[in-house]
C-alpha cells in the first residue's frame, strides 16, 4: 500500500516527463542537453518516488472506534500523492530553468 498513490499517479507523471522532454522545440538538442534532460527526469523520479515514501509515513491513520474506523483514512493515500507530485513539478520546474538558461538562444 505504500506505493499505490505513486502507482495512481505514475500515468500524470508520465505526460508530465514526456511534455519536459519533448518541450520547447526551440531550443537545440545537442547530446549534452539529451544527458541533462535525463538526469533531470531520473531526479524528478526520485524524488516523487522518495516525496511520496515521506508522505506515506507522515499520514496518520485513524484509530479504530466503537463504530469501525473513523473517516480520514483516505488521507494515508491523497498525502503520498501529493507529496509526491509537488516533488516532481518542482525538480521538473528548476531544470527547466536551468536547461533554459544554458541553452537558450544568444542574440547576436
Amino acid at each position: 500500500m505504500r506505493y499505490l498513490a505513486i502507482l495512481l499517479l505514475a500515468p500524470w507523471l508520465l505526460i508530465l516527463g514526456w511534455a519536459y522532454w519533448a518541450f520547447p522545440k526551440s531550443l537545440p538538442r545537442t547530446s549534452a542537453r539529451k544527458a541533462f534532460d535525463l538526469v533531470a527526469l531520473l531526479l524528478a523520479a526520485l524524488a516523487a518516488v522518495q516525496s511520496a515514501v515521506i508522505g506515506f509515513e507522515a499520514a496518520t491513520v485513524p484509530a479504530v472506534g466503537q463504530f469501525g474506523p473513523s473517516s480520514g483514512a483516505i488521507w494515508q493515500q491523497v498525502l503520498p500523492a501529493l507529496y509526491g507530485y509537488g516533488a516532481c513539478i518542482v525538480v521538473l520546474l528548476a531544470a527547466m530553468l536551468v536547461r533554459h538558461m544554458i541553452w537558450r538562444s544568444r542574440p547576436q
